[in-house]
């Protein structure tokens, strides 16, 4: 537990049962009345942002997040079947959690995991994967002349992106899975 006034930005705090990262906390003095602590809490559940205001000296649960490596199995039933690359066990994966990172997921693949207890709130993919082209599109007749035309790929995992016209099926390719986007040959 931690007092209001203690509370700054970036902090993991659990209010109402209800796990919140906070993204601002203002002091707020008027001239009549009590001041009190105005905050902005995103909510690691749904994203979803609310403002909460606490009085000055309110003791606020403050909670430790864990962060883990995982490395992926594979798909069983609706869920994604996870390794726990520290103690070993195996972690079921909700889709929910997983969303659309499902595009870039294939066996093996290591992410970074964010736990509460044994609750698994996030998952981070690495920045960059190496993966397969599976199948490409025709480019575009108007742009084939030219040298940064693109076209269509489909990559291993089921991701489409734009790729240069001179990728083929079956090369590899360094992808940047934040901005889902081609970054070279390899």
């Amino acid at each position: 537990m931690v007092a209001s006034q203690q509370l700054t930005p970036g902090m993991t705090v659990s209010v109402e049962d209800k796990l919140y990262r906070i993204d601002s906390v203002i002091k707020v003095t008027a001239p009549k009345g009590q001041p009190f602590i105005k905050t902005k809490l995103r909510d690691l559940g749904s994203e979803k942002v609310i403002e909460k205001n606490f009085k000055v000296g309110q003791e606020v649960k403050d909670v430790s997040l864990e962060e883990r490596r995982l490395e992926f199995l594979y798909l069983e039933g609706k869920s994604y079947l996870f390794l726990d690359i520290g103690n070993l066990e195996q972690v079921l994966v909700p889709p929910d959690v997983i969303s659309e990172k499902v595009n870039f997921l294939k066996e093996g693949i290591e992410l970074q995991a964010t736990f509460y207890g044994d609750t698994i709130f996030s998952v981070e993919l690495p920045q960059f994967l190496e993966l397969m082209v599976l199948k490409t599109e025709l480019p575009n007749e108007k742009n084939a002349a030219l040298s940064n035309a693109t076209k269509e790929a489909i990559l291993e995992t089921g991701a489409s992106i734009e790729v240069p016209s001179f990728i083929e099926p079956g090369d590899v390719i360094k992808v940047d899975t934040r901005q889902k986007e081609y970054i070279q040959r390899v």
